[in-house]
């Protein structure tokens, strides 16, 4: 095969690639990320480029007017022919997240204010036990093992305490390098015990765990310890399977239709390590000292973590491969901790409620308490849970990606630059607006979005429908696909262009929001309760702490409900984790949790479209439901 050299400009990178591939695979060769909602389909126009050196074929797609005007073309269908040098903006880049350290900053592995152990047992799923063995003699001369066994059942029981071959072959050269003084690390399962570990000597060092939130978005990453159950260390960033699409239906076709679930367990993979690697640089500790892991996804990702296809997910039934998943080897995975160490996911619903709803619903204590409880995790999809101590029921709505950034011609994910509040006067229309870091905007993330759209709404500027008013001021123009207004001037920008929320922009949004109050209002429905029997209402998710709970209510997201029944528990999936890593008994009430729910598919009926056409106004078609908004 003739291979070809691209230079990626302004990074001045350089790979060899095969000629006939997309300069989009080129890119991710180069560990380069572009942005591609759609997948690589060629509809999006996210991942424009443009070549300055060189030969290619294709390219054509939907690319904005503007830019194929400046000979930009699109990275998906654009074919390597020749040497070449290529022009990729940063506008146009998937970017490594901002990951805040405390609990005044809230990010994507903020803590939020939830008591993460609650009433139960502080009992980890693993831990270390340094022991002294006496030495064999001729006449006391039961094997290492036997010897090692002996002494352990000393500090715990051990009915069903296994060991690896990879392990035991080095248990005769760690005992005499010690001269007989161990240290043992166990990973302490509810099925059973394993020795993931053994090392010379006392080790004083905690045995630690790793929690995972692998969202379709979003990956964040833990490290803890487990005998006092801090937080040692966080990384988080994107999840680089955007290179092959925003959403979940997009990845299933790549995964189905390019037999690319092997492909997409790598990169979720490669993400995550890289993330382990920076803890462990950071902590001066080694993979081998992590003997346990507990990841919590949706039912998708949860199946590409694992390198189980979704294809069966997205086609009626709708059947997942598994709601219980089963206790994986670290190694037998490519994860980056002790080969031998446990790695536990948390269990499904199903296809479209997995794991990290269960994980957020165990944390926030739903299932514990008597008051009728609203659970709602805001992100690439829609996912809620009602219910109390008594019950529990759950769906999912298509809300699509809109709230992540998704679909949006200058949307982005909640990072540095991202406009995060928009204010807009109603007499001169000036637009003030805040970016998260206070740095020049380039985009505009979903909290941010939430505010456009109700101040859009407020001014005048758009009707109850969505529809841009013909007003004539400079801050409305005409783009490619309609109406645009303009909500930072390119002189102010930090990509020189400006930053506008369109029409089509406006419509998405309106949608998503749409979807996920039908969905509220066909889960009340089913209990046969009013919206004022909700007690509470939590929201979590990849931007619930940076929520403007008035605007979403106004635009018709949220219940028209107290201010005070509304609480911001922000990654549940990720803390739920952490407490799984806490407590075996946690673990275990999660998979009664996940069993315990009952499921509502949507697509059953009239009933959730009939409730969603219903929400496809500002904030809704019946005004009786938001008594505070003046419409």
């Amino acid at each position: 095969m003739e291979k070809y050299s691209v230079v990626f400009l302004p990074d001045d990178i350089k790979v060899e690639v095969d000629a006939g591939i997309s300069l989009l695979e080129a890119a991710r060769q180069a560990g380069i990320h572009v942005k591609s909602t759609c997948g690589g389909k060629g509809t999006c126009g996210k991942c424009t480029v443009k070549v300055t050196e060189g030969k290619i074929s294709g390219g054509q797609g939907n690319i904005p007017k503007d830019l194929k005007e400046q000979g930009y073309i699109l990275a998906c269908n654009a074919m390597v022919e020749s040497d070449l040098s290529v022009e990729i903006p940063m506008e146009f880049r998937l970017h490594e997240h901002q990951v805040f350290l405390d609990d005044q900053q809230e990010g994507i592995v903020s803590e939020g204010k939830l008591d993460i152990l609650g009433d139960f047992p502080l009992n980890a799923l693993a831990k270390k036990i340094s022991l002294e063995l006496p030495p064999p003699t001729l006449t006391e001369n039961a094997s290492d093992y036997a010897r090692l066994i002996t002494e352990l059942k000393k500090h715990m029981a051990t009915e069903r305490l296994t060991v690896s071959n990879a392990v035991l072959k080095t248990l005769p050269d760690i005992l005499r390098a010690g001269d007989w003084k161990i240290t043992v690390t166990i990973a302490d399962l509810e099925e059973g015990q394993e020795i993931v570990r053994v090392t010379s000597g006392q080790d004083d060092a905690p045995a630690y765990g790793v929690a995972i939130d692998v969202g379709t978005t979003t990956i964040a990453v833990t490290l803890i310890d487990l005998s006092s159950g801090a937080v040692v260390a966080r990384q988080g960033t994107y999840n680089r399977q955007a290179d092959f699409g925003d959403d979940v239906i997009t990845r299933i076709v790549y995964a189905d239709e390019n037999n690319g679930t092997e492909k997409l367990q790598q990169v979720v993979m490669e993400t995550i390590n890289d993330l382990l690697n920076k803890i462990f640089e950071e902590q001066d500790i080694s993979m081998e000292e992590i003997p346990v892991a507990v990841v919590a996804g949706n039912t998708t990702m949860s199946q590409l973590f694992l390198g189980i296809s979704p294809k069966y997910i997205r086609l009626e039934p709708y059947i997942p491969a598994a709601s219980q998943y089963p206790i994986v080897k670290a190694k037998d995975l490519g994860l980056s901790i002790n080969p031998e160490g446990m790695v536990l996911s948390f269990p499904a619903v199903a296809s479209y409620v997995g794991g990290d709803i269960v994980s957020g619903t165990l944390v926030a204590e739903v299932a514990k308490h008597e008051e009728l409880t609203l659970f709602v995790d805001i992100g690439t999809n829609g996912e809620m849970v009602l219910g109390n101590q008594d019950w529990l029921m759950c769906c999912a709505c298509s809300a699509g990606p809109a709230f992540e950034g998704g679909g949006i011609a200058y949307g982005m994910r909640a990072m540095a630059g991202a406009i995060e509040r928009v204010a807009i006067d109603k007499e001169t229309y000036h637009v003030a607006y805040k970016t998260i870091g206070d740095t020049p905007p380039v985009g505009i993330c979903g909290s941010g979005l939430i505010d456009c759209l109700s101040k859009l709404r407020e001014a005048g500027i758009i009707d109850r429908s969505g529809k841009m008013q013909d007003l004539d001021i400079p801050r409305i123009k005409r783009g490619d696909d309609g109406p645009e207004f303009i909500l930072a001037f390119a002189a102010e920008s930090g990509i020189d262009q400006d930053i506008v929320i369109t029409e089509s922009d406006i419509k998405n949004l309106i949608r998503a929001k749409g979807a996920i109050f039908a969905g509220v209002r066909i889960m009340l429905s089913m209990a046969d309760m009013p919206i004022e029997a909700i007690d509470k209402i939590l929201i979590a998710g990849g931007f619930g702490n940076y929520l403007n709970v008035p605007d979403s209510v106004r635009i018709g997201l949220l219940p028209d409900l107290p201010a005070e029944k509304y609480e911001f528990i922000g990654n549940s999936s990720l803390k739920g984790a952490q407490l799984a890593l806490l407590s075996k008994e946690a673990f275990r009430y999660a998979e009664e949790i996940g069993r315990s729910m009952t499921y509502l598919e949507l697509s059953i009926g009239n009933a959730f479209m009939d409730e969603y056409v219903s929400a496809l106004f500002l904030p809704h078609t019946d005004f009786s439901l938001f008594p505070s908004v003046q419409i």
